[in-house]
Order: C-alpha cells, then sequence, then structure tokens
C-alpha cells in the first residue's frame, strides 16, 4: 500500500515540530540561512574561479535544479490527482511533497568540492597514495580489526560529493533537518565503505556510487527505519530531484559555453541540427529549428537569449511532463525505493531519452573537452593536490599528540599546532564528537584516525574555489 503519511513525517533529531506545516517551513528555514548553502555561489559548476557573474555557479546551478523539481512534484500530484490524493494519504501533504522535492534539490550539491567533479578525482587519488600508507601502518590483531581496516580504507578513498552531502547537513552545519528531507538528499544508497554492486544487481543502479560514509552509518540507518525505507533502498522524493538534476543540464552548459565564447550561437544550432539529423532524432530537431528561427527575428545582441530561453521552455515542460509519467506509472516501485532507474532513463526508446543523449554527447565533446575549460580544471587539480600536503602532517601524528593539539596543547610537531588552528572549529567539533562514541579501546586508535581523515577533507573539500586558490597560495607564500 502506497501511504505518503508514512515517509513524510515529524521526526527529527531535536526539538520536532507539532504540524507538518510548521516542520516544513522550519526546514526552509534552516536550509536557506545555512552557510554551506551561501558557499555555492563560490563554487565551481563548469567554469572555475569566473568573474562573469551570469555563468552558472553551484548555487545558480542549485536553483534551478530546486524550481524543476517544485514543477515536477506538482505535475505528479495534478495526475496523482486523478484517483484522489486521499488513495495515497497526500491530500493533507501536498505543500510537504512539493517544499521537500525543492528544498532536496536545493541541497543536492551541498557537499561537492571546489573545482567541481574533478576535485573528487583529485581528492581519491591523494588520498589511495597518501592516506592508504599511514592506515597501512596500524598493527591488527584480530579478524575483526582486519576487516575494520580494510573497511575503512575503502571508505576513505571514496569521497563522494552525495555522501558529503549529508556530513554537511547532519554533522557539520546540524541543521537539524526533519528525517524526510535528510533522507530525500540520499541519491545513492551505498556505504562509502562497500563494494560497487554487479551490473545485474537489483539495485546496480541505486548503488553505483556512494552515498554515505562509515562515519554516517548508524544515522542513515536509524532515519531508514524511522521512515520505513529499507537498506539498499532510496526515498521517493529523491527521485524527482535527480530528474529535476538532470534536466537542468541540458542546456545551462551549452548556454554558460556561448556566454564564455567557446561557442557561438549558430555554432550550438549547427551542432544540434547535425547530431539530430545523423541520428534521426526529429523531436529536438523540429524544437531547436522553430526557436531558432524566432530567435533570428530579433535584434543580435538579443538572438542567443532568446534561442536559450525558448529552448529551455519548450524542453523542460515536456521533459517534466515525460518524468511525472514515469513516476506515476512506476508508482509503487518508486514508493517503496527499489525503482532502479532515474526517471529520465526509464524508457531508452522515447524521443525524449534520444534528445538527451544528443545534447549530452555536444557538451562533453565541446565544453567539457575544451582547453580551457580542462586548464581550470588541472589548476584545481595542483591546488587541491598542494593543500592535501600541506595538511599531511596533521594524519602522521599519534592519536595522543593530536588529542593535546585539540586541547591546545604544545607538541613537538610544531607545523601541526599552526595548522590545526587554521581549520574551522565546527569541523574540530564535528570530529570531536565522533571520537567521544568510540567505546571501543582496540578500535580507538584506527577510529580516531579516520575520523582525523574526515576531519582534513572536511575542512578542504568545504572550501570555496576563491578560498582555496588564496589558501594555497598562503601557504605555499606564492
Amino acid at each position: 500500500m502506497i501511504d505518503y503519511s508514512k515517509k513524510i513525517r515529524l521526526d527529527r533529531e531535536f526539538y520536532p515540530s507539532t504540524c507538518i506545516e510548521s516542520s516544513i517551513e522550519s526546514d526552509r528555514g534552516r536550509i536557506l540561512s545555512a552557510p554551506a548553502l551561501r558557499r555555492l555561489q563560490k563554487r565551481t559548476q563548469v567554469f572555475a574561479l569566473e568573474l562573469n557573474a551570469s555563468i552558472r555557479t553551484r548555487l545558480t546551478h542549485s536553483l534551478e535544479v530546486a524550481q524543476n523539481a517544485r514543477f515536477i512534484a506538482k505535475t505528479i500530484l495534478a495526475k496523482l490527482k486523478v484517483d484522489g490524493l486521499e488513495k495515497y494519504k497526500l491530500q493533507e501533504l501536498e505543500n510537504a511533497f512539493v517544499s521537500t522535492s525543492e528544498m532536496t534539490s536545493l541541497l543536492h550539491d551541498i557537499g561537492n568540492p571546489p573545482f567541481g567533479h574533478f576535485a573528487e578525482q583529485t581528492i581519491n587519488k591523494w588520498l589511495k597514495n597518501n592516506a592508504l600508507p599511514i592506515l597501512e601502518r596500524f598493527k591488527c590483531s584480530t579478524n575483526e580489526m582486519q576487516k575494520l581496516k580494510e573497511l575503512l580504507g575503502k571508505d576513505i578513498c571514496n569521497y563522494d560529493g552525495n555522501a558529503q552531502a549529508l556530513r554537511v547537513i547532519t554533522k557539520l552545519q546540524r541543521l537539524n533537518l526533519s528525517y524526510t528531507q535528510i533522507l530525500s538528499v540520499l541519491k545513492y544508497t551505498r556505504g562509502a565503505f562497500e563494494d560497487k554492486p554487479r551490473k545485474d544487481d537489483s539495485f546496480s543502479y541505486l548503488m553505483k556510487k556512494p552515498g554515505y560514509y562509515y562515519s554516517e552509518k548508524e544515522f542513515i540507518q536509524k532515519i531508514q527505519y524511522a521512515l520505513h525505507v529499507k537498506s539498499g533502498h532510496r526515498f521517493p522524493i529523491t527521485y524527482i530531484m535527480e530528474a529535476a538534476d538532470d534536466i537542468s543540464y541540458l542546456t545551462a552548459d551549452l548556454e554558460d559555453s556561448v556566454e564564455k565564447g567557446i561557442l557561438s550561437l549558430d555554432k550550438v544550432y549547427n551542432l544540434i541540427k547535425k547530431e539530430c539529423e545523423e541520428e534521426g532524432e526529429s523531436y529536438l530537431l523540429d524544437v531547436i529549428q522553430k526557436r531558432y528561427e524566432q530567435a533570428k527575428k530579433n535584434d543580435k545582441p538579443y538572438q542567443f537569449n532568446m534561442f536559450f530561453t525558448l529552448i529551455r521552455a519548450s524542453i523542460v515542460t515536456d521533459l517534466v511532463n515525460h518524468v511525472a509519467d514515469v513516476y506515476v506509472i512506476n508508482h509503487k516501485e518508486i514508493f517503496e525505493g527499489e525503482f532502479n532507474y532515474a526517471l529520465l532513463d526509464f524508457d531508452t526508446k522515447s524521443k525524449y531519452f534520444k534528445a538527451i543523449k544528443i545534447l549530452e554527447k555536444i557538451s562533453l565533446k565541446y565544453i567539457y573537452q575544451n582547453r580551457d575549460v580542462q586548464t581550470l580544471e588541472l589548476q584545481g587539480y595542483a591546488i587541491i593536490n598542494g593543500l592535501l600536503d600541506i595538511y599531511k602532517p596533521l594524519l602522521e601524528l599519534s592519536s595522543d599528540d593530536f588529542a593535546k593539539l585539540v586541547e591546545d596543547e604544545n607538541i613537538e610537531c610544531f607545523i601541526s599546532m599552526r595548522l590545526l588552528r587554521r581549520i574551522s572549529q565546527k569541523q574540530v567539533v564535528a570530529y570531536s564528537n565522533d571520537v567521544k562514541k568510540i567505546e571501543d579501546k582496540e578500535k580507538f586508535e584506527i577510529l580516531e584516525w579516520y575520523y582525523r581523515v574526515r576531519l582534513i577533507i572536511d575542512y578542504i573539500s568545504g572550501m570555496t574555489d576563491d578560498f582555496a586558490l588564496h589558501e594555497y597560495k598562503t601557504l605555499s607564500a606564492m
């Protein structure tokens, strides 16, 4: 039975609200006021360290995703009203359904590091080459300890913006959001410490990337139990956020590439036209042909804006209706969180899927592989690597010495003393709270070090692009 009252609830870690409307408004207020959300305005979407404010940042992208999610959620509700919302216990949860979809989408990139997804790969490579050798020094007296060591080794080498988002929300910012709002952010349902599933696994898509770290495992299990979501399953509203994100990417990067001078309006039109004709795709071809002719009738400075505005309006409306249909048709599987597809990828024979693949192909070939874009990624690689190298001495300390540092006591490593004082106190407190919970004395040394790794990654991945550059220059005496 589909019963949304079991999923959209009042539960939260502290001070739960007494009614669903006040709970939803509380979540909205906490999210919109969060410093971590504001930092997204200085984080890369595609173009790092961009001075042109009209080019998308992680924040402006997230705003667009939130609007798409709101549109999708309202469209789904309109379709479900045909059978009556009472059937799904949604009649008094319409606002909660829409708002949670919108706010989840606003949060979806909150764990992304500076310099975009390339930085995720950079962080993981550095951890594999530098942190794992330190982990190997820990002696294991039992099989249980050896298994824990192996598990933590996997976990620290699987940094991911989705998993980091859960840390930011629950521990670094301590937003105290409702369990409903938190679990809807969990895009992938595999722990970073778990192996990637086989392609024939029933949850191969849902678990293709890490969704949370070992450090948040117990809390995720707790809220899954509270909201009747099985292990490995997804929260239903998460599908909406994912679709809204996918839709937002389709024309946004092309639009920014024209603003940056990488492509021209005519070049974009001709590229799409050529790909559509080669693939025999008529839906997208009809849209761009009509909108291009309309745009060309305007004064030249406005042609570019008109073309993308009109295309976006057409494609977004069509795709929103399409994903809403997919949601309703597969409602039970999606509600249970066992639907092993992205909504946009479910029907690979649809005209919309073909249009999406054409736009993705053009962006990959002509934007992401552009020399200037890749130069910015290489600069980000140097900055992230440089900062991790600088903070590495903190990982080489004994647990006793690091405990003294946290208590502001002097130790022999004078560099580490100065490094720790640069890290945000919120992040240090999150580390201390995790360490305090370690009850097993035998596991203390290895788990304390694991949380120390998390502390360093929390700090560096939480930087904005410009702050990371400034910190790198400052500490490198450049």
